[in-house]
């Protein structure tokens, strides 16, 4: 019997298209196919970016070679070739050429840290304010959000806060502060009509003193230019503060979408053996840096809050301004809080002992119930230092890095304690 595939010769038969809006509109249908196709497809010759990838994770038993899930992989498929053995090194040679090289890197790396103090300086607020935004990016992984959406997410949520820092408090604020410029010489002049500065004077001749200081000094030229190059010097500061912020604020956006990548990176730098244990205290550390800072933001928050309602009810001048400055004070642990407390108190003494007095007793009772009572809460998931080396850490952070250092203080001391605790001591109970 013939059948269809008994006959090649004859050519198969086609279907006819089925009836509807397609065929009836049949040369319009393929035009605009064949334009959709064009836009979709790639432009000719493009080729994907290429990124900078880790090398595959393998592990050589007797001469074969297996990935990370213990399945076996060719020589041929590794890039660069398979890894060769470890060598032992142990020829004088070779330990005098190693110290050499080790003594010339450690000076380049010194020559290369005191050449760039700013830029460190920027990489690493920029990595302390993506550790204490990771923490929410991955909550909302958590919750089935995309990671990219996530961080755009946070970023706008922090934007928008600015923005309405901005919008709302810089005008007071500008307002305020040229307020307290004003009101400066008044305050000035009268500390010296009162009874104190007279009494003073009269001892110690503090006012001839004054008035031949600063004759001498407006006479001397360089010390007017001086103080002209120091004003010029000022706009140039706050030129570069500006620089400074945009550039961690990149940094940042760049920080907390290769997060994971980074940690990744970090992590295959240990050895094989200790990849896990190394893993395990990295995420401890990371984990306790981004809750530190969350922490202490929303501390430092309802410690600006509580601030300023008190000194609106008290009657304290500037609230606005001083609340702003609470705010930044009180980001620095242990000390902040004080000096924030004293600093107001001293300016509420311009509107009466009563009111600074009111003001210091509701403030400082603050403080004992923040201690014991708001920030035990709020930091219970983040880092847990002894309150002297807290102490410690932050005057030595402040000391080198000012108010950057004094903030990663804590952060940096809890690291250096929990190595300590899971590597030293650990090892020490070995021997």
């Amino acid at each position: 019997m013939d059948t269809e595939r008994d006959r090649p010769d004859e050519e198969p038969r086609l279907s006819p298209p089925p009836a509807g809006p397609a065929t009836a509109v049949g040369p319009r249908a393929t035009w605009w196919r064949r334009a959709a196709q064009r836009v979709i497809r790639p432009i000719p010759g493009a080729q994907p970016r290429r990124r900078f990838d880790l090398p595959p994770d393998v592990e050589a038993v007797q001469h074969h070679y297996f990935d990370a899930d213990g399945n076996e992989v060719d020589p041929e498929d590794l890039t660069y070739g398979t890894p060769g053995p470890l060598g032992t090194g142990r020829s004088p040679l070779y330990w005098g050429f190693l110290g050499t090289v080790g003594v010339g890197i450690a000076l380049g790396v010194y020559y290369v840290v005191t050449s760039n103090t700013q830029l460190l300086l920027w990489i690493a607020a920029a990595l302390f304010i993506s550790l204490g935004l990771e923490p929410i990016v991955r909550w909302l992984e958590a919750h089935r959000v995309p990671r990219p959406l996530g961080i755009i997410g946070v970023l706008l949520v922090l934007a928008g806060g600015i923005a309405i820092f901005i919008a709302t408090l810089i005008p007071t604020i500008v307002n305020q502060t040229t307020q307290l410029v004003q009101a400066a010489p008044g305050f000035v002049q009268n500390f010296l009509n009162s009874d104190l500065f007279h009494q003073i004077d009269n001892q110690l001749n503090v006012r001839s003193w004054a008035e031949g200081e600063a004759q001498k000094f407006f006479s001397n030229s360089s010390a007017v230019s001086s103080v002209a190059g120091g004003v010029l010097g000022f706009g140039t500061a706050i030129v570069n503060s500006l620089f400074g912020t945009l550039i961690v604020l990149v940094l940042t956006l760049y920080f907390l979408a290769s997060m994971p990548a980074m940690k990744r990176w970090a992590y295959r730098l240990a050895p094989r053996s200790r990849r896990a244990r190394v893993e395990t205290l990295g995420e401890a550390i990371t984990d306790g840096v981004g809750n530190y800072v969350i922490g202490q933001a929303v501390v430092a928050l309802v410690n600006a809050v509580f601030a300023f309602i008190v000194m609106t009810i008290v009657g304290v001048p500037f609230s606005a301004l001083l609340a702003f400055l609470v705010a930044l004070l009180a980001f620095i642990p242990l000390v902040g809080g004080m000096i924030a407390g004293v600093l107001v108190s001293l300016i509420a003494l311009t509107a009466g002992w009563q009111t600074a007095v009111a003001y210091a007793i509701c403030y400082f009772a603050y403080l004992q119930f923040e201690a014991y009572f708001v920030s035990p809460r709020i930091m219970q998931r983040a880092v847990a230092v002894p309150g002297a080396v807290a102490v410690i850490a932050v005057i030595a952070g402040g000391s080198l890095l000012g108010v950057l250092g004094a903030l990663m203080a804590i952060p940096t001391a809890a690291a250096v304690l929990l190595l300590v605790r899971e590597v030293f001591i650990a090892r020490q109970d070995r021997l």
